[in-house]
């Protein structure tokens, strides 16, 4: 595929005007749109729809943008590494985190990797939804749980649980719950996500059944921001079901507490998450190694 057609659709996309586009690469209005019109005949597939007000990518000029991205990255650091040797380290890192785990854990590990790295540069994206890896250009994704898109590789990087936790004044005043059930009539502190308020709280019956069950909590306080949820609970707000990684050191410091730890107990790994199949350059490579030797050293 011709580099200059690449850069002419990337362009087009950019700037959502073929006429834009065209200027910026010497091209008329009409040859601009000629190349682009060549390119989807080339793929078989139409790749922006075209209105009389705008211009934009259809679903599958979407992903065609991503990989040619991808492309014109490796091709610039094939170009830079001729010259620098094939095992430099530079560029952007895209990065998708959980908000409280990237404030409060994985930013300290980003800028130690920085310090090693100073060529590398990052562009963290902090969010408790779930991110489409190939739709919002993500190199490395950090998740909790059970995954269940089979198109990227998982790694655990640290063991983890959901907990249900409270600041000791909170547990002071109200007695805390002694059953899981309980939590329903005390303050809780949701989060929500793209899938609603997280009012499910699941755990099991600490008996020889040992049945998965959850308590649906009623009097809460909600917030999309995980980090919101934990400051709410250390200042006494409410219990919060929280990843025990995320208040590792708030539980460490005693500013907070677990409660229910019998019945609270399946397992919530941290994973990170990479495109399969896919040239790592030394940026991510390395980077994937040195979080996973990092948050070794956590557990």
């Amino acid at each position: 595929m011709d580099s200059q057609l690449l850069r002419l659709f990337l362009d087009a996309a950019q700037l959502g005007s073929f006429s834009a586009a065209g200027r910026k690469h010497g091209l008329s209005p009409a040859a601009a749109s000629a190349s682009i019109q060549r390119l989807e005949a080339s793929l078989q597939v139409k790749l922006f729809e075209r209105t009389t007000r705008q211009l934009r990518l259809t679903e599958e000029g979407r992903l065609y943008r991503h990989f040619s991205e991808q492309a014109m990255a490796l091709m610039a650091e094939a170009e830079a590494s001729l010259h620098a040797g094939s095992g430099a380290v530079r560029g952007v890192v895209k990065i998708s985190a959980p908000s409280d785990l990237g404030r409060n854990v994985l930013l300290q590990m980003l800028d130690a990797f920085r310090a090693l790295h100073p060529e590398v540069a990052y562009a963290l994206t902090l969010t408790d939804n779930t991110a489409n890896m190939v739709q919002e250009d993500i190199d490395l994704a950090l998740r909790y749980g059970q995954l269940a898109d089979s198109e990227m590789v998982a790694r655990v990087l640290a063991p983890s649980r959901r907990v249900v936790c409270a600041a000791p004044s909170l547990i002071a005043k109200d007695g805390g719950p002694a059953t899981p059930d309980a939590l329903a009539c005390l303050p809780t502190l949701v989060l929500v996500t793209e899938r609603g308020p997280m009012q499910e709280w699941r755990y099991r019956s600490n008996d020889e059944a040992d049945e998965r069950l959850s308590v649906r909590v009623r009097r809460t306080q909600q917030s999309n921001d995980g980090e919101v949820i934990r400051k709410w609970a250390i200042a006494g707000q409410g219990y919060a079901y929280k990843s025990i990684l995320d208040i590792s050191d708030d539980l460490r410091c005693g500013r907070l507490v677990t409660v229910l730890d019998e019945y609270f107990t399946d397992s919530a790994p941290l994973n990170l998450l990479y495109h399969r199949n896919r040239y790592q350059p030394p940026r991510i490579a390395q980077l994937i190694g040195f979080l996973q030797e990092r948050f070794a050293d956590l557990t």
